[in-house]
């Protein structure tokens, strides 16, 4: 038996102790202690259960490990029903919910009930419904919402979850304890599992929502214990023996100190105005959330009116789901496109008839390279589920097999180029297709241009888009070298270009040509070379030309540079055109501070080492322009909170990560405070 453990007493201790530091790590995201210490732990409550047999219990934490597979799950009746929720889709449909909540609860009452009525709001997670049963604070039984009145029992499964406690922690429980709550899984831990199954060669899965679904109801809970599914409780059913609060918030207050996890972004709130600020805020967060939602529900908060109110044959009237607009919808694909980019990638892009997706009119749909046409065995003509997820770029989930016609026609990658009909390769390890006609494919040098004269390369006000096509068609440019050779007369002669915005265009490029070198290397668009990976090429070696020759080699021992991209950087600097452009951007006069690395190292960097997240909208300064700032003195940039993080700087409506922050205890410097404290790191002060 293990050293210490001699005696129940001892062993209930070991595993009270587990017990809260699984509360703190899962619940509270605050360990207090390290992964090795929390496995030491573990071990010995393993090697006491493994020595004496008779003294585990059911609600052990070993017991999450799991078991042998089922044949089938029980069905369960739940005493008290798992109602569904009516939907309101606008604004409209939330007020008159509101008015018949005051008009029904008036009419009861025979007068004014202290109207505006207070409502509890939270995010509506797109999860699986459960419901747990607790006798004597342990775990009894997990069921599925099934139709609301029977479902499916997966207590086993249930168990394997770390955010679902076997035991509730504190004391003075009900006799009896029916959670209501809701199993998701968070978009990282969504794309950590399909990034596993795909380095295993795998079938990877679609959603979030239907992974979480599916291995919930796996037969073989361990298959569940190795998913990264979470449990968010949002009520109660069945209670016995416990005053139950006044307030459905206080409820959720008494369940977080049971030990479960409720969501952070929870609110109460007075009156429908005060509902549609919170939907509206939350629509704006619903992006940067590390899960899914598809609306918010609103619930009257007093349990009295609660009861007042009662429910219909399928829902309560004191609750409401205010819907999000659908991230997903269907319709035709009506054909494939291949668009040649920058750096010569051949992409298909789907045509689609025009749907309204998350609020916005989608007829474009981003599919990334044939391999993906294959994996979805799609074909022109088909009908195909879309997804669309605040700004991120419409994508073909899923091809509906069953609604395919005999005559839809297969996609057939292009033996050409679509643009300017030159060769096409596939690069070895790559799934892409490429143009190598790059010094001579009209779209490549247009957008190769366009990426040069970009605000965060040499930021050449006024050279969009239009105007670079214009002076490409008209063979007035090549290269963005040519750029500088331009004239006033040249640009005024142009259809909508008078002579001031000429002359605006060429002091534009004159200003351009004091830069950075991180920036002048990024501008040249060298493949697989963002603005870190060239902020870290200029700190590194502080002048061009050791870039230039450098060896794959000896770019492996710059920060963010790998092989892959030490092969892109010496392959871009070999090739004579590149070469070329440069001597002439040169000699047009574009230049930069240079300096010694050996006298300048980045370990003097008052921020190295530390890590900022950047989150609301600023109104001092640019986010780009704030980043780089920060990169400069030293510190990463991240877009995620985290025990790593150092900083946050709030501008306004700043959304979850604020609250994070809080509850991790990290620093939080408003607008002025960040700039203030930049300002005096940059002047050495």
């Amino acid at each position: 038996m293990s050293k210490g453990i001699q005696t129940l007493a001892q062993l209930a201790e070991l595993k009270d102790q587990i017990r809260h530091h699984n509360h703190q790590y899962h619940i509270l995201d605050s360990p207090l202690i390290p992964d090795a210490e929390y496995d030491r732990l573990m071990q010995q409550l393993l090697a006491v259960e493994q020595a004496k047999p008779d003294w585990i219990t059911a609600d052990s934490p070993s017991k999450r490990v799991g078991a042998a597979p089922l044949l089938a799950f029980d069905h369960v009746q739940h005493q008290v029903p798992m109602l569904s929720l009516d939907n309101a889709f606008d604004s409209e449909a939330l007020l008159n919910f509101d008015r018949r909540v005051r008009e029904r609860l008036k009419k009861q009452a025979g007068t004014d009930v202290g109207l505006p009525i207070n409502y509890t709001c939270e995010p509506k997670l797109d999860g699986i419904a459960v419901s747990l049963q607790y006798e004597q604070g342990l775990l009894v039984r997990g069921a599925t919402r099934g139709d609301g009145n029977t479902g499916e029992d997966i207590t086993t499964n249930l168990r394997t979850l770390n955010t679902v406690p076997l035991k509730l922690l504190g004391s003075q429980w009900p006799e009896r304890l029916d959670v209501r709550g809701e199993v998701y899984m968070t978009r990282s831990g969504f794309n950590m599992l399909n990034q596993t199954l795909l380095e295993r060669g795998e079938k990877t899965y679609v959603n979030p929502r239907n992974t979480a679904a599916g291995s919930l109801r796996q037969l073989d809970c361990r298959i569940t214990a190795n998913r990264p599914l979470l449990l968010c409780v949002y009520g109660i059913g069945q209670v016995q023996g416990w005053q139950i609060p006044k307030t459905h918030y206080a409820i959720l207050q008494q369940l977080k100190q049971w030990g479960f996890r409720t969501n952070r972004e929870t609110r109460r709130v007075t009156g429908a105005n005060a509902c549609l600020s919170y939907y509206d805020q939350l629509a704006r967060q619903r992006d940067q959330l590390d899960y899914e939602i598809d609306g918010v529900v609103f619930k009257v908060d007093n349990l009295q009116q609660q009861q007042q109110l009662g429910s219909v044959a399928r829902a309560p009237r004191w609750a409401i789901a205010h819907k999000f607009p659908a991230q997903e919808e269907l319709t035709q694909l009506l054909k494939v496109e291949f668009q040649v980019g920058r750096t010569g990638t051949i992409t298909p892009v789907a045509r689609l008839q025009p749907v309204k997706v998350g609020g916005v009119t989608v007829s474009n749909a981003t599919l990334h390279n044939m391999d993906e046409i294959k994996r979805l065995d799609l074909r022109e003509g088909d009908n195909v589920l879309i997804r669309r997820a605040g700004d991120v770029i419409p994508k073909v989930v899923r091809v509906i097999i069953e609604r395919r016609s005999h005559d839809n026609q297969a996609i057939v990658a292009p033996d050409c180029c679509p643009v300017c009909d030159g060769p096409v390769e596939q690069i070895t390890g790559e799934a892409a297709l490429r143009c190598i006609n790059g010094s001579s494919c009209a779209t490549q040098i247009k957008q190769a241009i366009h990426h040069f004269a970009s605000r965060k390369a040499m930021d050449i006000n006024g050279m969009g888009d239009k105007l670079i096509a214009t002076l490409v068609d008209q063979k007035l440019i090549t290269t963005a070298a040519d750029l500088y050779n331009l004239t006033q007369e040249q640009l005024a002669s142009l259809e909508r270009m008078g002579n001031k915005s000429a002359n605006n265009i060429i002091n534009a490029l004159q200003a351009s040509k004091q830069t950075r070198l991180d920036r002048f290397l990024f501008a040249l668009g060298i493949p697989e070379v963002g603005e870190s990976t060239a902020r870290s090429l200029a700190r590194h070696y502080g002048k061009l030309e050791p870039i230039m020759m450098a060896s794959e080699a000896a770019l492996k021992h710059v920060n963010d540079v790998g092989a892959v991209v030490a092969t892109k950087i010496t392959q871009f600097f070999a090739d004579t055109h590149n070469r070329a452009m440069i001597t002439s951007l040169q000699k047009a006069g574009i230049g930069w501070p240079e300096y010694d690395p050996k006298k300048q190292l980045q370990t003097d960097l008052p921020l190295q080492g530390k890590v900022y997240v950047i989150t609301g909208s600023l109104k001092s300064c640019e986010r780009d322009t704030l980043k780089a700032r920060l990169q400069t003195l030293g510190a990463k940039v991240s877009n995620n909170i985290s025990r790593r993080t150092d900083c946050l700087i709030v501008g306004q409506k700043a959304g979850s990560k604020l609250s994070k922050a809080q509850a991790l205890d990290i620093i939080i410097w408003n607008e002025e405070t960040a700039v203030a404290k930049l300002q005096s790191l940059e002047s050495g002060k």
